[in-house]
């Protein structure tokens, strides 16, 4: 009897093992990406080249789409993804809640598609004007950091100001009726406050802040599949350069899927970054001003080092890049 209680248990033991083998091939096999309803991977998702590329290699290719950037990362900090895309803020208050993420790639500056906005008729005419005002914004995006920089750069602290966080849609409902005095936001809800709304640019980030787009991986995923994420950042560099040359054609594939004018589309879409490279040093350097401003701030609770979350391709990669 013995001997067949640890017959059964051994054949048990022998099952579980074998179906967390499946399991793990199963996501080996799979890369899963997060990306917002705007942007290059939103491109690289409709073309499909990454897909028939990857499968190729035996991946199968999940998308997940995502509202915003601190919802992207929250999903890669939970293990829910293994790729995506954000601006430069979110993977600061990312890194400062400990999740276990690398920086992988970056699209060129795009200071024009991030602003403050206020409404056309607003007495607010600069900056400085935004003393004791409120003002809405997604917390922990990319344009928190454009808020610090335009409060610095106008000779008002950031505690001048009363911060209203609401994700966009909110944002912009609360603008509209007047609850709030100034909205910060980013394309393409900003070209189409621009348009729709007539709002007014009070600031956007030119000579202020870089607004860069960064790709990220989950740490465990870039380290245990470069190949994977070489191909990733080659496609996205491929279908960058093909925007950049045709912003008509990417405007009447993507203004529908968002269900905006192609006037307001084309707007978002010329003042977009495109030709993701892996990271610099100056563009670490930059990303660290941002991390050491947000500390200052007490925005987040900890002093961080980003150079310690940079993925440095393996040396045949890097020499072909």
């Amino acid at each position: 009897m013995r001997t067949v209680i640890l017959r059964r248990g051994l054949v048990a033991l022998l099952a579980a093992a074998v179906s967390f083998g499946a399991v793990t091939q199963a996501q080996a096999d799979t890369l899963r990406i997060g990306y917002q309803k705007y942007g290059t991977l939103m491109l690289l998702k409709a073309k499909g080249t990454l897909d028939k590329r990857l499968a190729e290699q035996g991946i199968d290719v999940q998308w997940t789409e995502f509202p915003g950037g601190p919802q992207l990362l929250e999903g890669l900090n939970v293990g829910s993804i293994d790729f995506g895309v954000t601006g430069e803020t979110p993977p600061v208050f990312a890194q400062a809640a400990g999740a276990d993420l690398l920086y992988v790639a970056y699209e060129p500056p795009a200071p024009t598609s991030e602003a403050i906005l206020v409404p056309k008729d607003s007495p607010i005419t600069s900056v400085k004007d935004l003393k004791g005002k409120k003002v809405v914004l997604n917390k922990g995006s990319n344009v928190h950091y454009l808020l610090v920089r335009a409060l610095e750069d106008a000779g008002l602290k950031y505690t001048d100001i009363q911060t209203v966080f609401l994700p966009p849609a909110d944002a912009r409902a609360a603008f509209e009726r007047g609850s709030v005095d100034a909205w910060v936001i980013w394309d393409p809800y900003q070209a189409a406050a621009e348009q729709q709304l007539q709002a007014r640019t009070l600031r956007d980030a030119s000579g202020i802040a870089d607004n860069h787009q960064f790709y990220l991986a989950t740490k465990p995923y870039a380290e245990q599949h470069p190949k994977v994420i070489e191909t990733l950042v080659d496609e996205v560099r491929n279908i960058g350069e093909w925007a950049k040359a045709h912003p008509e054609d990417v405007t009447q594939q993507v203004a529908p899927l968002l269900g905006l004018s192609p006037e307001i589309t084309l707007t978002a879409v010329k003042r977009q970054g495109y030709g993701a490279q892996f990271l610099t040093p100056e563009v670490v350097n930059a990303q660290q001003k941002i991390a050491d401003s947000f500390y200052q701030l007490k925005l987040i609770p900890k002093p961080l080092v980003v150079k310690d979350v940079i993925w440095t391709p393996p040396a045949n990669l890097a020499k072909a890049n």
